[in-house]
């Protein structure tokens, strides 16, 4: 076959299914163009993309600010390895400590990576700077958490991720998400615990979104215990949820993040990753402190792409877009728009039981059983009526648009959801 011969859809996930391993299970949706808040398959349909590659796309699809700055640095310098200096490096290093209010970040790569750096960097703090026996440290987690798929299900609660790859990394307690008491009891009762890692809003899971004050009380009583707060903001950072990150809160600033002290959780170590760099390049990182970072020493973490000029001039691109086209103030109004339109039907819905959310990060929650198909056969009717969605734990819809959208777009798509959501009702 050659490669230039065009092949249709059919043939394309046929391809796949015969030669690439079943760890995936997507819409049959072959897609080879994308542009803004849209894309294309390859018979030439166009469909709103309300997914972002798992808010990875924030800033639309092949943005030109962010796709310039990948050709221009591919055709200079791709790759040096940390064994040298490179020119974009330091420069990104200071523009995302500067941004997000951090003294120090070690590069990597993907958000699984950036996670496992945390972990690491964690434990490290905790033998030489809390005093914890070496061996002897915990980290606390969340049931239905989604921090990736390496070790990290070690302390997962999906069986689906789980099953059949133990033994597991211990380690690690698993408490109730939005659970402060619970959170308060483990951290009085244990003192071997070095840190407490959590994502602001659970997206994987359903897009959870945990009590006003859930953030703020874990962190204080972090503080208390000397343990450190580490948020995974993987998904819900880089201006997704309204806010530049999760963790902000309700902040209302209308320019850059002020990260308002009534309002802003400053973590003691911040993962981000996806919109990091737009979708065009794997990048993350982990941010934190001097008191924290310094643990780090030569030799004692790295990556052979981490830190490669090509992601720092895609990254500093990515982030720089977010602040010029205010998709921080984007994503607040239009979230809240979209939220109201689906309340709206709602009211009336025998099918759609709730719409939750924060920002542009929503989900909604079908009415049957999680093994049921139904959320699945309207993510199939939806492609057909030109929307692309994704069920996630079976019943729940999630639904997250690049933050470039408009607000004809997405009343557009709300029209969309509506009208597929009626030829579903009983």
């Amino acid at each position: 076959m050659s490669v230039l011969e065009k092949i249709n859809s059919e043939e394309l996930i046929a391809l796949e299914d015969q030669h690439g391993a079943h760890n995936y299970h997507p819409l049959p949706v072959v897609l080879s163009k994308g542009k803004g808040v849209y894309v294309w398959d390859v018979e030439g349909k166009k469909y709103y993309d309300f997914l972002s590659a798992y808010s990875a796309v924030n800033q639309g699809h092949c943005h030109p600010k962010i796709v310039n700055a990948l050709m221009e640095q591919a055709q200079t310098l791709t790759l040096t390895s940390r064994a040298f200096y490179n020119d974009k490096l330091g420069k990104y290093e200071k523009f995302i400590t500067d941004l997000f209010g951090f003294d120090k970040v070690p590069p990597m790569n993907t958000g699984a990576e950036a996670v496992e750096t945390a972990l690491k960097i964690c434990r490290k703090w905790a033998y030489e700077k809390k005093g914890i026996d070496e061996h002897q440290a915990v980290i606390v987690v969340c049931e239905n958490n989604f921090h990736g798929r390496t070790t990290i299900i070690s302390f997962s609660n999906d069986e689906n991720a789980r099953k059949n790859f133990g033994p597991y990394t211990e380690g690690f307690i698993k408490i109730p998400y939005d659970d402060i008491e619970a959170l308060k009891n483990v951290l009085e009762n244990n003192k071997n615990i070095a840190g407490f890692l959590v994502e602001p809003i659970q997206g994987e899971a359903g897009v959870y979104v945990p009590s006003d004050e859930f953030v703020a009380k874990a962190k204080a009583l972090c503080k208390q215990n000397n343990v450190l707060f580490i948020a995974d903001e993987v998904q819900t950072g880089i201006a997704r949820t309204g806010s530049l990150l999760a963790v902000c809160g309700n902040c209302n600033c209308e320019n850059n993040c002020e990260r308002n002290p009534q309002t802003y959780v400053k973590p003691d170590l911040l993962i981000l990753g996806k919109a990091i760099s737009g979708g065009v390049y794997p990048v993350s990182a982990v941010l934190a402190d001097n008191a924290v970072m310094n643990v780090i020493k030569p030799g004692q973490h790295g990556s052979t792409f981490g830190g490669n000029p090509l992601a720092a001039a895609v990254a500093t691109a990515a982030l720089e877009v977010i602040q010029e086209e205010n998709l921080i103030q984007n994503a607040r109004s239009l979230g809240k728009l979209f939220r109201s339109e689906l309340n709206k039907y709602i009211q009336n819905s025998t099918i759609v039981s709730l719409v939750r959310g924060k920002g542009l990060l929503n989900a909604i929650v079908i009415n049957d059983s999680e093994d049921s198909s139904t959320a699945w056969d309207i993510c199939m009717k939806l492609a057909e009526n030109g929307l692309l969605a994704k069920p996630t734990h079976g019943n729940i819809i999630r639904f997250a648009p690049p933050l470039v959208m408009n607000e004809e777009q997405l009343l557009d798509c709300v029209s969309i959801i509506i009208k597929t959501l009626k030829e579903f009702e009983r």
